[in-house]
């Protein structure tokens, strides 16, 4: 071997050397979660189902050849806390993906700084207007809140209710589904008699209740929020003994609702992912081996029942490892493109099929209303 072809050999190695490093390092994946305070029932089993399906994928053998690393900050459901974060996702510790963001306000706090840094994020939380104009970097997996009051109206509708009252939170989630559901009430032929609201921290929401209580011709109370307000709201409704029919959004869509709302909850019904009931499903849904394989590795895991709220972060989670795939690497306009393209994925939330004008991907078919029944969730039929 001549000593110029020794050179090519050596320059071709130099080049090549970083090249195969840098394949092979770790994908970064970035999580900003509300683990802790109000929406923390939410955003805790959002961390562990990405701590033990990252964990469980790097037992496979990583994505492409390469481990996931997850970096995860807790925003401590405070959303202006979660633009810092991922600011510090992006730029310090140089992540790949992002999925963020457990509640709609913390999402809406980030959108901009990703929208201009050019990163895919998949949104954890249930707004409309996360989704609604595109944006060009951000999807979700979430039902949106128009779904939730479209799917509560209908089942309303089938029942004969035509005056309902509504109370939502002042937050992002509840604002915004406060919205929707004035606006597809119409459609469904129902009038909103009363239209009340609430703060996030809020612990007693007897006043608005009485005021509720004393409207006239009132059918059925629609509630919209998530965390613990929800809970608060059905305690209180059941100490006013208040019997109208008591309907609550997807942002209770959890064991931890019941145990917050204790025997109260009775009754209560609202739209859900298939998750919530995975045994009661027929043994021909599509869903059902997704679904009860998730309950099972998370029980096995935590000795804990799941939640829709995990399973959004199982979703985001595989799309976004879909993507990485389709993508052949970490490039993030070709995981974005990827993502845009997914078409028939089956997730925990439903079937995605997602196009440049729907970054969601889901339609209301992907909701079962459920109803509390005996201390746990019972299918509606």
């Amino acid at each position: 071997m001549n000593k110029r072809t020794l050179i090519a050999l050596a320059a071709t190695m130099l080049f090549t050397l970083p090249v195969l490093a840098q394949s092979k390092a770790p994908i970064r994946i970035g999580a900003v979660l509300s683990t802790t305070g109000p929406a923390g029932y939410l955003g805790d089993p959002q961390l562990k189902t990405l701590q033990t399906y990252i964990a469980q994928l790097n037992t496979e053998g990583g994505v492409l050849g390469r481990k996931l690393e997850l970096v995860h900050y807790d925003d401590a459901s405070e959303a202006g806390k979660a633009n810092g974060f991922a600011k510090r996702l992006m730029d310090d510790d140089k992540v790949d993906l992002l999925i963020a963001g457990t509640t709609t306000g913390a999402t809406m706090a980030m959108a901009p700084l990703v929208e201009k840094a050019g990163i895919p994020l998949i949104s954890l939380s249930g707004a409309v207007v996360v989704v609604e104009p595109v944006k060009k970097w951000i999807f979700k997996t979430p039902h949106t809140d128009r779904m939730a009051a479209e799917k509560v109206f209908e089942d309303m509708k089938q029942r004969g209710f035509t005056k309902v009252g509504l109370l939502s939170e002042t937050s992002g989630f509840g604002a915004s589904g406060a919205k929707e559901t004035r606006a597809v009430a119409a459609k469904y032929a129902i009038t909103l008699v009363a239209d009340e609201t609430y703060g996030p921290k809020d612990t007693d929401m007897t006043a608005q209740l009485t005021k509720m209580r004393g409207v006239a011709g009132m059918q059925a109370v629609f509630v919209f929020g998530l965390g613990q307000g929800p809970a608060v709201v059905t305690k209180n409704y059941a100490q006013l003994g208040m019997t109208l029919p008591l309907y609550q959004s997807h942002g209770v869509a959890s064991n931890e609702f019941i145990k917050l709302a204790g025997k109260a909850a009775e009754g209560v019904r609202l739209p859900s992912p298939a998750l919530l009931v995975a045994n009661s499903l027929a043994a021909n849904d599509p869903q059902k081996p997704l679904v009860t394989s998730y309950a099972a590795t998370y029980w096995k895991q935590y000795k804990d029942e799941p939640s829709t709220f995990g399973g959004y972060a199982l979703d985001a989670l595989s799309l976004g490892v879909q993507a990485i795939k389709a993508a052949g690497g970490t490039d993030k306009e070709a995981v974005r493109n990827a993502l845009e393209k997914t078409k028939g994925f089956m997730g925990t939330t439903g079937q995605f099929n997602m196009s440049a004008t729907d970054h969601m991907g889901l339609n209301l078919s992907a909701f079962r209303m459920v109803e509390v029944k005996d201390g746990g969730w019972m299918l509606l039929k």
